[in-house]
């Protein structure tokens, strides 16, 4: 319904009557009904189902950056960690490798502090062209994030070990 001055002068005189609540529910419908669609917009792409998707294991995208790679990734040091065994900085770089990412592009720190005493969390990375995945593991458990590789090159801050194996 257009907004003119007749439009909001019914207005003003139905709500003058005992008939206003009346009133201004069809008018207020009235100025709705033209703000809903007849009939829904046609999907330009049909979506995967979740279900479809969910099962689906993730693989690695030798092209992609490290957004597109972080469910594989994770995928793989999660089951590393889960099947036990010794989870230090080589056992997670071994089977990164084993899992097609390439060795030459990562890194990982230290699994012992300065004084010898085995380091609470150890953290490795892959960088995937200008971007990194960045996987830690210890005694928070794991964790892992995407991020711009840094001005440097690499992807960890500080100081890491030689992966010379």
């Amino acid at each position: 319904m257009p907004h003119t001055a007749t439009a909001r002068h019914r207005v003003g005189v139905a709500i003058g009557s005992g008939t206003a609540a009346v009133a201004l529910a069809g008018v207020l419908l009235t100025g709705l009904a033209g703000c809903t669609p007849s009939s829904p917009e046609p999907s330009s792409s049909p979506k995967p189902s979740a279900s479809a998707s969910a099962s689906a294991a993730p693989k690695l995208d030798p092209t992609g950056d490290a957004a597109d790679n972080k469910a594989y990734f994770d995928s793989v040091n999660q089951k590393l960690i889960a099947a036990g065994g010794t989870l230090d900085g080589r056992a997670f770089i071994d089977d990164l490798v084993k899992a097609g990412f390439d060795k030459a592009a990562m890194e990982v720190t230290a699994d012992t502090t300065a004084v010898g005493l085995k380091a609470d969390n150890i953290q490795f990375s892959v960088k995937l062209g200008v971007t990194c995945l960045i996987g830690q593991y210890g005694n928070i458990g794991y964790a892992s994030t995407t991020a711009p590789a840094l001005d440097t090159g690499t992807c960890l801050v500080g100081q890491t070990r030689a992966i010379d194996w």
